[in-house]
């Protein structure tokens, strides 16, 4: 009796253990579903926020944001309003996200002539606006043949055979194309540089104050005022610092009004002459004799001897000389300093007036007066 009963336990025990393993593998079987099912879910969702996306920018372009409205402003008195909408290539029903406005504005630019600057600019949700400026006749460009009659930014509006007159003229330039409605630029990269900033320059100060400009060699660049002023600028580098230096030269109150020469030196200094002649320094005009030569050209000392050094070097070289040269002469000259005093004929005087960076600091001239001379040593630009 007790062995069929503790068989029946032992049955009872075993069943409940495969309920308990039953209702574990259902556990883990209802967890992957869940796991699967949260990731089918996610999938769902990204797809269906991709396609809302996809069905938002799809209307944008098609239905959303069409032009019902082009609003033309600035300066267009060469132009009509429909004349530069048409230049723009854009019309009313365009869609604003599919404009290319780069190109509608470059199209402005190549299409009409006497537009200086054109700007395209959205303006949701259904409404374009064009702003342009017109081309103001700026400068003469001479290329030798002809001019060119060029806009404040450079770009090119006639092809003349004649200078405009009022303009400054620029020369050397060297164009590389000369056509109508194109920038005017030079193959040369510095001299391209040096007009870009001296055009820039020039518009911003806006008092036409420059005649010309010779930018026919880079590193010597000329300008020739109406003033009567002459600037030599030297290279290419710095033109607007140059060109405010100089003006800054010319306002002072011992340079305001007078004709003469402008040079930079160095990098921060400008000085100012009455004459282009070079100036002579006080107290180098004594004579100075040349070394003492052999008959041979080799330097002796002052008692008549050779340099008992080069004594035996000058030996050698001697014997392998076959005929002897002619004596060297005692040469003169006027200065014995390289400062250019030599050519001085006229011994003017004439001394320099320097404005370093710092515009206030008021040099002298190298004869220990004022900074300049009133000689009216003064020699007209030649083009």
């Amino acid at each position: 009796m007790a062995e069929i009963c503790a068989a029946s336990e032992a049955e009872g025990f075993g069943e409940d253990m495969k309920d308990v393993e039953k209702t574990n593998v259902e556990r883990q079987n209802s967890r992957k579903r869940i796991r699967r099912r949260k990731r089918m879910m996610n999938v769902y969702g990204l797809v269906v926020m991709l396609l809302v996306v996809t069905a938002v920018i799809t209307i944008s372009y098609t239905f959303l944001f069409n032009i019902n409205e082009i609003r033309v402003s600035g300066e267009s008195d060469m132009y009509s309003a429909e004349e530069i909408v048409f230049a723009s290539g854009i019309k009313k029903g365009d869609n604003l996200l599919r404009l290319n406005i780069k190109g509608s504005e470059q199209k402005i630019l190549d299409d009409l002539l006497y537009v200086e600057t054109a700007k395209v600019e959205r303006d949701f949700p259904s409404s374009l606006e064009i702003t342009v400026t017109k081309c103001l006749p700026a400068f003469n460009v001479n290329y030798g043949t002809g001019t060119l009659l060029v806009s404040k930014k450079g770009k090119i509006l006639a092809d003349n055979g004649f200078i405009t007159d009022g303009l400054p003229i620029i020369y050397g330039l060297d164009p590389a194309d000369k056509t109508p409605g194109k920038p005017v630029y030079s193959e040369n990269e510095h001299k391209n540089d040096a007009f870009t900033a001296l055009i820039s320059s020039l518009v911003a100060k806006n008092d036409n104050s420059v005649m010309s400009v010779d930018l026919s060699d880079e590193h010597a660049i000329i300008v020739n005022y109406k003033s009567g002023m002459i600037f030599k600028m030297g290279n290419w580098n710095d033109v607007e610092y140059k060109l405010a230096l100089a003006d800054e030269v010319m306002k002072d109150e011992k340079v305001m009004g007078k004709k003469g020469y402008l040079t930079m030196i160095g990098t921060n200094q400008c000085s100012f002459r009455d004459s282009d002649k070079p100036v002579a320094n006080p107290g180098s005009d004594q004579p100075t004799t040349a070394v003492k030569t052999d008959i041979y050209g080799n330097p002796i000392d002052e008692v008549g001897e050779q340099n008992p050094d080069m004594e035996e070097e000058f030996n050698k070289i001697n014997q392998n000389r076959t005929t002897a040269p002619p004596p060297t002469e005692i040469v003169t000259e006027n200065s014995g300093n390289n400062d250019g005093g030599q050519w001085n004929d006229d011994n003017s005087g004439s001394g320099d007036y320097y404005q370093e960076q710092n515009y206030g600091d008021t040099g002298y001239g190298s004869d220990g007066n004022s900074g300049y001379t009133d000689d009216g040593n003064f020699v007209d630009s030649q083009w």
